[in-house]
C-alpha cells in the first residue's frame, strides 16, 4: 500500500512539472491500488507565495541576525535583496568575528567583508557557460553549482577561512594543548563519495 502511495505521489509531481498552464485540471493521472490509471483532479485555486530561496543555501541562515530577517530575505525578490540586506549581512559578518576577538580577514578570493556581503546579499546563482561549473574548486569561482559541490563548507570558508581558507579551524594559538579558535570552516558533513544519478530527479542510493 505504501509503495502505491509513493508511486501515486511521484507520478503526480512529475506530471505537474510538465503540465501547461491550461485549465485541463483532470489531465493528471495516477495509479490506483490495483495498478490501474485514474484521473487525479488538481486544484489550482488560491494564492501561491514564495517561501524560500536556495541559490546559495545557508547564506541567509548564517548572516541573518534573527528569524524575522531570514524570513524577509526568503520572500524578497533578488533584485531588491542587495539594497535591503547587504548592510545587515555586513554587520553580522563583522559581529561574528568580533565575538571571537578578531576582525574579518580578506578571504581566499581576496574579498573584503563589504565586497563579499554585497555579492552574497543577492541570492542569484551565477552561471559561466564557457567555464567549468563549480561553486568554488580553487580556480573557478561561483560559476554555477554541481550536485556534489559542498556549498555549505565553501560558504563557511569564504566567511571564516581568512586568506588561506583555514583561519577558524580549531587552532591552538598559544600552544597549551587547548584549541583557542572554534572550527567554523566546515559543518563536519563530508560530501565525499556522493554519486547522484545523472538524470532527474538526481537521486543517489541511501547512505548507511
Amino acid at each position: 500500500m505504501k509503495l502505491n502511495n509513493f508511486k501515486t505521489l511521484f507520478i503526480f509531481l512529475a506530471m505537474i512539472g510538465f503540465m501547461s498552464c491550461g485549465n485541463d485540471d483532470d489531465a493528471v493521472i495516477s495509479t490506483d491500488d490495483d495498478g490501474g490509471m485514474m484521473p487525479l483532479p488538481v486544484d489550482f485555486s488560491g494564492t501561491f507565495v514564495q517561501e524560500d530561496q536556495m541559490g546559495r543555501p545557508g547564506i541567509n541562515t548564517v548572516l541573518s541576525p534573527d528569524s524575522t530577517t531570514e524570513n524577509a530575505f526568503n520572500v524578497t525578490i533578488p533584485s531588491e535583496q542587495g539594497a535591503a540586506f547587504q548592510p545587515t549581512f555586513l554587520q553580522r559578518a563583522v559581529d561574528l568575528h568580533a565575538a571571537f576577538g578578531v576582525e574579518y580577514e580578506t578571504n581566499i578570493l581576496g574579498l573584503d567583508a563589504p565586497t563579499l556581503t554585497t555579492i552574497l546579499a543577492s541570492d542569484v546563482l551565477q552561471v559561466a557557460p564557457n567555464n567549468p561549473t563549480s561553486y568554488f574548486d580553487g580556480t573557478n569561482i561561483l560559476t554555477g553549482r554541481t550536485l556534489t559541490d559542498d556549498v555549505i563548507d565553501i560558504s563557511l570558508i569564504l566567511f571564516f577561512g581568512g586568506q588561506n581558507g583555514d583561519r577558524f579551524n580549531g587552532q591552538d594559538l598559544d600552544g597549551d594543548g587547548t584549541p583557542d579558535l572554534p572550527i567554523l570552516v566546515t559543518d563536519g558533513v563530508s560530501a565525499a563519495g556522493e554519486t547522484p544519478s545523472s538524470s532527474f530527479p538526481y537521486l543517489e542510493a541511501p547512505h548507511n
